[in-house]
């Protein structure tokens, strides 16, 4: 990189630290809505990593993760730049919802246009001021309402340098997952950005384990490029090609047999489904040997509804 990076035609020099507000919109109200940017520049110039939480306004874990390692000093690198953006949905997050105001999703509607709805508009000043000043990032991520995740790394393994950075994050599960149309990451990846996508517990509610590994794996990932001479070691982790939510053919009230992040064989049971009047009981059988990595956490379900995030490899 050059001795300065620019966002939103501001110059940051080598060991400098700055906070830049970009400007989105403005409320009904005219109240205006500012997207903090942190950006930690070492005196050494080195790769240039971003951590992003709070895409989805309601996936508060990602944002923890992030706003503890400016806490604990955590973002300074001894080389190269780190650029943090604790909460990307601010407007999603001041409601407590995933979405904006317009309905839309935010990491489906990547690359985003200037002149479009309010989510292109926010994905389309990422892709313009921060995209093309980064190398790497890490976009923190958690399950939705009454779904919780085990932690996990997701990359495209097709993709051999975002596989590398994955293994090198170190977290307990890593995923095979190809990129997915309009999203961040597809986006990215296009300018020739690769980004991993950690995923950890479940919306407005803090997963005190995943926070933690989501703040070492991105230690580790720092560590791997060389911009911080040490990092937690890494865990025995856990890969996987393939997953699938597995998904209950009856309504009625759904009694889990596994907890999330536990191995099993095929044919285990992993849940039960009874009615309420004590008739039906229906046994949710492991299709593959494998490992729960998401759990319904709601117990009244419908025909149809997923139930279990289950890993396994072909």
């Amino acid at each position: 990189m050059p001795d300065s990076i620019s966002i939103n035609k501001q110059k940051i020099g080598l060991g400098e630290q700055q906070i830049i507000n970009l400007n989105i919109a403005r409320l009904p109200t005219y109240t205006s809505i500012d997207l903090p940017v942190l950006v930690y520049r070492a005196p050494v110039d080195g790769p240039v990593l971003l951590l992003t939480g709070g895409l989805h306004g309601d996936e508060i874990n990602g944002i923890e993760i992030v706003r503890r390692m400016i806490e604990r000093e955590l973002l300074v690198p001894d080389k190269g730049t780190v650029i943090a953006i604790p909460i990307v949905n601010i407007y999603g997050f001041i409601q407590n919802s995933r979405g904006l105001p317009d309905g839309k999703d935010i990491n489906r509607s990547f690359p985003g246009a200037k002149g479009g709805s309010l989510a292109k508009l926010l994905a389309y000043t990422l892709m313009k001021e921060i995209i093309p000043e980064i190398d790497y990032g890490l976009d923190f991520h958690t399950g939705g309402a009454a779904r919780s995740n085990y932690p996990q790394i997701r990359c495209s393994f097709k993709i051999k340098k975002a596989k590398e950075l994955a293994q090198a994050f170190g977290a307990p599960v890593m995923m095979h997952s190809s990129l997915i149309s309009k999203s961040f990451r597809s986006a990215a990846h296009k300018k020739g950005k690769e980004i991993l996508v950690y995923e950890t517990g479940e919306s407005l509610r803090f997963d005190e384990f995943g926070i933690e590994e989501g703040i070492n794996g991105a230690k580790r990932l720092m560590k791997h490029l060389g911009m911080i001479p040490e990092a937690p070691d890494p865990h025995n982790t856990k890969v996987f090609t393939n997953s699938t939510w597995i998904r209950t053919k009856n309504a009625g009230l759904f009694i889990p047999k596994a907890d999330l992040g536990e191995e099993l064989n095929k044919r285990q049971v992993l849940g039960l489904i009874k009615d309420p009047y004590g008739d039906l009981n229906s046994r949710v059988i492991a299709p593959h040997d494998g490992m729960v990595i998401g759990l319904n956490n709601c117990p009244v379900v419908n025909k149809g509804d997923a139930l279990l995030h289950y890993a396994y490899n072909k």
